[in-house]
């Protein structure tokens, strides 16, 4: 590309972003953990349309720092290369003036970004980094950058962020608060946390769409995938089964794949686009526990927003998915672990651990109104409580609060959307 068609392409940016400044976007607590005085390269990663741009274009704005922006996920730049990219700058310097921080959204589109990226921050310049990609913004940044980056990963809305959004009072939790935020988590968990499904009417073209772009635009050309037929199916598979254990043997028999390396790589393909996130079993032996892996989509959106989708109306895992989103979202800024915990005839959902302390037990149930599902939540807690030496215990459910109290445990007995609001 020649001088003028950047320059054109980041003019067009730029007005979109002047658009973007007379409009409010709710705070999500990610916005504090960037670091605008640090020359350390500040990534935000996560699966696409997660709010990654917004988020940051929060931050800079709150910051009042001087700062340019270019969005590489755009088809009229899709032919840039690294050589391109003095260019780029130039252009940068044209467009905006002179600048403090620079903000790249979706860089991994440019083949050895990681080049400019190390020389920019040589010039002292700070940098705001955007990635849909797992691998090429975690494990081959850390190796590209050598440690000089802080990276903050972002999920779809969680139920709090979607309250912030929609202007609806979190506390006092008052008899009408309470109805008014029950009501807006049964919307939350069909609807799920896009931040764009929030004024999409069409819910299934847009997820369609989305996983699509996942498919051909993050995997497909990323990993050169020849039959991106088999991954849509497989991706379909998965998510109409979610949450689940994965038996790669089975999968490999339905799919046809010549062997589990083929299964493990696409499987890896999706968690590192964050299609999927997985857990291991809990054990005291930290080998043990990298086997025997749960799956669950990064978004309860996929469950149901989907063509030929037929999971959605199991309202128990949509529940399930949706704590562990949060218990991941609050694991991952503190530095802690989770894990799900099965001795064969007990099971507990989630155990949440630091390094080898438990320090909470989770058991998630739609309803404990029948004796007989009620029994078996109880024996999960206990068992994961017991078998962890933990004293924390919860179980979470639609509507149900009380304390239980069983073989020595306190179980709190809370609904999900009262606990996905606590600190």
């Amino acid at each position: 590309m020649n001088i003028r068609e950047i320059e054109i392409v980041v003019l067009d940016q730029k007005e979109e972003l002047e658009k973007m400044k007379t409009q409010e976007f709710c705070h999500r607590p990610q916005e504090d953990l960037i670091n605008m005085n640090s020359y350390l390269a500040q990534v935000v990663i996560g699966v696409r349309r997660s709010g990654k741009s917004t988020l940051c274009f929060n931050a800079l704005q709150k910051a009042g720092v001087s700062y340019a922006y270019v969005n590489f996920d755009d088809e009229k730049l899709a032919s840039l290369t690294l050589d391109d990219m003095d260019t780029v700058l130039d252009v940068l310097y044209r467009v905006f003036g002179d600048f403090s921080h620079l903000f790249l959204d979706e860089i991994q589109n440019i083949e050895g970004w990681h080049l400019f990226a190390n020389r920019m921050l040589r010039k002292r310049i700070h940098l705001i980094i955007t990635g849909s990609n797992s691998k090429l913004l975690s494990g081959e940044l850390a190796s590209h950058l050598t440690g000089r980056h802080h990276q903050i990963e972002l999920f779809p809305f969680s139920f709090a962020d979607y309250c912030a959004y929609n202007r609806i009072a979190t506390k006092p939790l008052t008899t009408k608060n309470r109805g008014l935020l029950a009501g807006a988590f049964d919307r939350y968990t069909k609807q799920g946390g896009f931040p764009e499904l929030l004024v999409e009417p069409d819910a299934k073209s847009y997820i369609d769409s989305l996983l699509h772009s996942i498919i051909t635009q993050d995997i497909q050309k990323r990993f050169n995938i020849r039959y991106t037929d088999t991954l849509l199916m497989l991706v379909n598979h998965l998510l109409n089964q979610a949450p689940a254990l994965i038996v790669k043997d089975t999968l490999q028999k339905i799919f046809g794949f010549k062997s589990h390396h083929t299964v493990g790589n696409y499987l890896s393909y999706l968690k590192q686009t964050y299609l999927i996130s997985t857990i291991s079993k809990y054990s005291g032996k930290s080998r043990q526990r990298t086997r025997n892996e749960l799956y669950y989509p990064i978004d309860v959106a996929f469950m149901n927003n989907r063509q030929d989708a037929f999971s959605g109306e199991n309202l128990g895992w949509r529940l399930e998915t949706i704590v562990y989103l949060e218990l991941r979202r609050r694991a991952k800024s503190v530095s802690q672990d989770i894990y799900y915990y099965d001795e064969g005839t007990s099971q507990a959902d989630f155990i949440v651990c630091d390094g080898n302390r438990s320090l909470e037990v989770y058991q998630v149930t739609y309803s404990m109104e029948k004796e007989k599902t009620r029994k078996r939540e109880i024996k999960g807690a206990v068992a994961g409580a017991k078998g962890t030496n933990c004293r924390k215990v919860f179980i979470l459910t639609d509507h149900e609060t009380e304390t239980i109290e069983d073989d020595g445990y306190t179980i709190e007995v809370l609904p999900v959307w009262e606990w996905l609001l606590r600190q």
